[in-house]
């Protein structure tokens, strides 16, 4: 077996490639050029996965500053978070990837303000 890499344990000396994760045989195989590979040298090797979750988006409020967005879209009946007023238009944009719910902007007919909910 020559070796093409300097290389740490998890990695094929051979291709470079990611080793697959070690199991109860004496070798392991490398899946892309079939390089075999002691389990010995896994003796003392320890791995950590860390898993990280990113924030919830909730309801926000923002002024808005363009005026022809403060008209778009049909009127509900919505309590305005600023003014109380109880009648606001919305409208719904693709703000994220295609398999997250669209995001929907209420604005109040009477201050203008934007209320933004986030579809999870």
């Amino acid at each position: 077996m020559s070796q093409a890499f300097i290389c740490e344990t998890g990695f094929c000396p051979r291709c470079g490639s990611i080793m697959p994760s070690p199991s109860s045989a004496q070798t392991i195989n490398c899946i892309v050029c079939n390089n075999q590979i002691s389990i010995d040298s896994y003796l003392g090797v320890e791995t950590k996965s860390t898993i990280t979750f990113n924030a919830i988006r909730s309801k926000g409020v923002q002024k808005i500053k363009d005026d022809t967005q403060h008209a778009k879209g049909p009127i509900i009946e919505r309590k305005c978070e600023k003014c109380g007023n109880n009648s606001m238009t919305y409208y719904t944009q693709q703000t994220r990837s295609a398999d997250e719910g669209q995001t929907v902007f209420y604005s109040c007919t009477k201050c203008g303000i934007i209320s933004v909910l986030f579809a999870l």
